[in-house]
């Protein structure tokens, strides 16, 4: 069986900037060799639903804004720079952008963290659509469906990295 540490830091950053979850995922010692995309996240996503609110906030939190401030610096996740560049939104015209920057600070300002989606597979507009909609949820729904958009990124992740062998 893989060490902790070698857990923590291959799957740490599945959920951005939150090595607790494969921290609690290997200690509660659900895993079982051979790792699949599908066993990992299993554990992994147990650990992030049973986490507190506080602690699922944090998770939210830690995920960058599309197409802001991070990725205009460089200065994302090796990760998320893919995602992001693989929807083309490194490749954003002036308005375009300007929109993106427009509503993640109203999404923000309304719900305390950013816009999660994931955006494997979407364009630049399947994006804008959704954040266009999804703004104007409470922020339960919102709660609900930015912890939804982050397990399927955390599965994304995953299935680049292990081979599905079940």
């Amino acid at each position: 069986m893989m060490s902790r540490e070698d857990f923590v830091s291959r799957f740490g950053g599945v959920f951005e900037h939150s090595p607790f979850i494969a921290e609690r995922a290997y200690d509660a010692g659900h895993l079982t060799e051979p790792l699949t995309a599908a066993g990992v996240h299993a554990s992994l996503t147990a650990v992030f639903r049973a986490a507190s609110p506080q602690e699922r906030l944090g998770v939210l939190s830690a995920h960058p804004d599309l197409a802001g401030r991070l990725a205009i610096a460089g200065e994302l996740t090796e990760d998320s720079r893919k995602e992001q560049s693989g929807a083309g939104l490194d490749r954003l015209s002036p308005a375009e952008h300007a929109r993106f920057t427009e509503l993640n600070s109203a999404y923000v300002e309304k719900f305390g963290f950013p816009f999660i989606i994931a955006v494997k597979g979407l364009g630049k507009d399947d994006i804008l659509s959704a954040f266009e909609t999804r703004i104007g949820n409470g922020r339960d729904a919102e709660f609900a469906t930015a912890t939804a958009q982050v397990e399927r990124i955390a599965l994304l992740r995953l299935t680049t990295m292990l081979p599905e062998v079940e």
